[in-house]
């Protein structure tokens, strides 16, 4: 024990602390007269297991992820959205301008997620060109004016992509309220972005075995989805009744792999190769059921994977749809073992 009684495994344990994300039901994949009640339902889920937030997709085919996330934080208690931006859709001004008003609203803070691609097919439709890397460079100088508006003080900036002159944002955003932000880290591009927006870089994991250590300087999380039981076999019938396979599906994603200029989507459509001593799953990517790797199997077995992404220093996990409540509390005590075995 520490004279501050506290024991070397607590301090431990709070030195490889994570912060766990659920993410929200798709309005393209659901009823439209259940959504809402869906989206409410996830976010108690999400709120009461103790996550920190929630991912709130954005693309052509969803609802506004700004109505949402008001939605969301009207029915929660703390849990804080993370909304997908994109910079086709809204002037930066605008982002700032949500962000404070919620913080004004409801004392609550929000999360962003900025998106430099997405759907090829949905930035063509929006007579948007600009290639892969630039779209990062311009996604830099988005995310900039954001959080300079947000400090309250007046703005003047001048790029490539945007100019603006002593901007001031009103009302102004309390200190503790400021967001996180989120930013895919899977390329070069998206790793110089995160590095010079000050943003945590997410991406999707290879099986920890063939995982590198992330570059230093930038915090880094994975999005992964989770099914663990207490049982192995329990947890793998599970999984494969959730997602069988799909031969459209598989179809599908073969396509959009074709039209997608996303890094991320190319390296996890070239990983195919099951390994019995892994829990590492590809079979919802593969049949187009989610679009993230799962990790399938015991507490303990999962725990041991999960316990190798925070040991190379991912913080942040942003998992898949629960599908119940059940689901956030088994993920609670797969995270809760490997903390504390990486504590250890």
């Amino acid at each position: 024990m520490g004279c501050d009684g506290v024991s070397e495994m607590e301090r431990g344990a709070r030195d490889v602390a994570v912060e766990l994300f659920s993410t929200c039901p798709a309005s393209s994949l659901t009823v439209r007269d259940r959504y809402g009640a869906d989206v409410v339902q996830v976010a108690r889920w999400s709120d009461e297991a103790g996550c920190t937030g929630i991912l709130v997709y954005s693309d052509n085919s969803q609802v506004d992820p700004w109505l949402v996330a008001q939605l969301i934080i009207q029915h929660t208690t703390h849990l804080c959205p993370l909304v997908a931006v994109q910079p086709v859709y809204m002037h930066p001004y605008a982002v700032a301008k949500q962000v404070a008003s919620l913080a004004y609203l409801h004392g609550r803070r929000v999360y962003l997620n900025m998106v430099a691609g997405g759907f090829k097919n949905d930035l063509l439709a929006l007579c948007d060109p600009t290639p892969h890397d630039k779209r990062y460079d311009r996604l830099t100088e988005y995310t900039t004016i954001i959080k300079r508006l947000l400090t309250g003080e007046p703005v003047s900036y001048a790029g490539e992509f945007y100019t603006v002159d002593k901007l001031k944002l009103t009302p102004a955003l309390p200190v503790e309220l400021f967001p996180g932000i989120f930013i895919s880290g899977s390329s070069e591009a998206g790793l110089a972005a995160a590095r010079a927006i000050g943003a945590t870089a997410v991406k999707y994991p290879q099986p920890a075995e063939d995982e590198a250590a992330p570059p230093p300087g930038i915090p880094f999380g994975v999005r992964v989805g989770i099914i663990a039981r207490e049982h192995e076999r329990e947890a793998w019938e599970i999984a494969q009744a959730r997602f069988p396979e799909d031969r459209r599906g598989q179809l599908t994603r073969q396509l959009a792999t074709k039209v997608s200029d996303s890094v991320w989507h190319h390296q996890l459509s070239g990983t195919t190769e099951e390994r019995p001593s892994s829990p590492y799953w590809m079979v919802p990517f593969q049949n187009y059921q989610t679009n993230c790797p799962y990790l399938v199997g015991s507490y303990d077995r999962v725990a041991a994977e999960v316990g190798r992404y925070v040991g190379l220093g991912h913080r942040v996990f942003i998992l898949d749809v629960p599908r119940s409540a059940d689901d956030l509390l088994h993920t609670r005590a797969v995270f809760e073992r490997a903390v504390q075995a990486v504590a250890r």
